[in-house]
């Protein structure tokens, strides 16, 4: 005859418990995530002493963030403009005027599409290649041996393509609603009953400089976002190739989250002012 002893019952833990072990979980990390990226930035701020470093690579990353990008912005600003042009005159009523094509282009594209798709599409091109450099260099250790010959890597990386994001977006966003607005009325020319002095007059109806001036502040946020959370991502990769993958692809998540959130926080505090 064998004895033996009782399994002590486990008792499980409740749905309630679990999700607020979660919930506290995520927070934490989100907390995380946001302190570990606000060292960073003091960091960076301080790499802006040393411009010997970032100096000579500012305009390569210049020419790698806004040079190189033109054909895109080119390519997404003009079919933009063109499909607003068309939607814009074959949904209007009987009896509108047509000069209405001109402003709905000029407002959509200049308050809204310009910058917003060409910071969503530079997320995913200069974004992702951000990434991939500073995040590769992590893996092979060359950071380590910026930082053994005596390199500042936050300088020498991060700082020069955070200029370049800054100032480099708002020319790209200028350029994109140009061309935007000259694919626009190309079409809406050659394409349909519009007349140009039609188009014309909408382009200048109650247009003023702030407007120009509301799509440059988005631009520069957009730029800013970019350029800092990809270098960031890419300066923390572990893990080796898949790593360099993991970062990058979660740096354009992040950052196309970002510019949709900077989107809306700016037209909520800057819209009224728009009139």
């Amino acid at each position: 005859m064998t004895t033996g002893t009782l399994p002590i019952p486990v008792p499980r833990e409740s749905l309630a418990s679990r999700i607020r072990n979660r919930y506290a979980t995520g927070v934490l990390n989100t907390l995380r995530g946001l302190g570990d990226r606000t060292f960073f930035a003091a960091d960076m701020m301080r790499a802006l002493g040393e411009p010997r470093t970032y100096g000579p690579e500012l305009f390569k990353q210049m020419k790698a963030v806004g040079v190189d990008s033109i054909p895109l912005v080119i390519l997404v600003s003009a079919f933009i403009g063109s499909v607003i042009s068309f939607q814009s005159r074959y949904q209007l009523f009987p009896g509108i005027q047509l000069s209405v094509v001109g402003l709905i282009t000029r407002q959509s594209l200049v308050l809204e599409l310009g910058p917003l798709l060409t910071g969503l599409v530079l997320a995913g091109r200069v974004g992702a290649q951000m990434t991939a450099e500073i995040g590769t260099m992590r893996v092979t250790e060359q950071i380590d041996a910026l930082e053994t010959l005596a390199y500042d890597p936050l300088a020498y990386l991060v700082v020069p393509r955070v200029i370049a994001g800054l100032l480099m977006l708002p020319v790209l966003v200028i350029f994109a609603n140009a061309v935007g607005i000259g694919a626009a009325y190309v079409t809406a020319i050659l394409g349909t009953d519009i007349k140009w002095f039609d188009f014309r007059d909408g382009l200048r109806l109650e247009f003023n400089t702030f407007q120009v001036f509301y799509s440059l502040i988005k631009s520069f946020m957009f730029g800013g976002a970019i350029s800092f959370l990809c270098s960031y991502e890419g300066y923390v990769t572990s893990a080796g190739a898949e790593g360099v993958g993991k970062s990058t692809a979660k740096a354009v998540v992040i950052t196309s989250v970002w510019i949709l959130v900077l989107d809306a926080l700016t037209a909520a505090a800057l819209a009224k002012y728009l009139q």
